[in-house]
């Protein structure tokens, strides 16, 4: 019985073993981004602010607290917000938020990739794994003999093996939730914001005009 010969195996056999393990690559980067995206994306919060733990809050860069105020349970996002009378009256107020209702930030609930946006990606992922099978498995299919038959196996195997980390960990973990804290979708905070914007809407032009009344009086 002779022995393996990587001639043997043929040109398309290499091709369709090497396309599986690129593409495999090609999945760990777009998980590799995805998971920097959302790290620039939450631990900053954008322009400086720090999440504590063991408060479960986050401190502005002017040293004030935003503590957890909503939890939307469909996309499992905690969010906080800052006191408006506090916000409202920060000298730097236009570079952090236009709203009047107080700064608000978000913050996943699951770690990585548990999230709602990590599953999303990790999913884009894995099936861009499974594409990658599809070349060298239809391959075998066509009889490339004993010697392609090994190489098509063993970028298989590779392919699975290194995959493993990208199947993992998706499980979502039990969340602690404040005792009182209020259950809102992501609609019902918008539409709350947009009351809340209204309504120091209706303060402002009421104050103006009580004041106009009394100077022309």
């Amino acid at each position: 019985m002779s022995g393996f010969s990587a001639a043997a195996a043929g040109p398309e056999v290499w091709l369709a073993a090497g396309y599986c393990l690129a593409v495999v690559g090609l999945a760990h980067v777009i998980d590799a981004l995805a998971r920097r995206a959302a790290a620039i994306s939450e631990g900053g919060a954008g322009g400086g602010f720090r999440y504590h733990r063991d408060h479960d809050a986050w401190r502005c860069p002017q040293d004030q607290w935003l503590w957890p105020q909503s939890f939307d349970s469909e996309h499992r996002v905690m969010r906080y917000r800052a006191s408006p009378s506090i916000c409202n009256a920060c000298p730097v107020k236009h570079t952090c938020t236009t709203s009047s209702s107080g700064r608000e930030v978000q913050r996943a609930v699951d770690s990585w990739p548990a999230s709602e946006a990590a599953r999303f990606h990790r999913g884009i992922a894995c099936a861009v794994v499974l594409l990658g099978l599809l070349w060298p498995l239809g391959t075998a299919l066509t009889g490339p003999g004993r010697d392609g038959l090994l190489v098509l196996a063993a970028a298989v195997a590779a392919a699975l093996l290194l995959s493993l980390p990208l199947w993992s960990h998706l499980r979502r973990n039990p969340v602690f939730i404040p005792e009182g804290m209020v259950y809102r979708t992501l609609d019902e905070a918008l539409a709350e914001r947009e009351a809340a914007a209204a309504a120091v809407a209706r303060g402002r032009a009421s104050y103006r005009s009580d004041r106009r009344g009394k100077e022309t009086t």
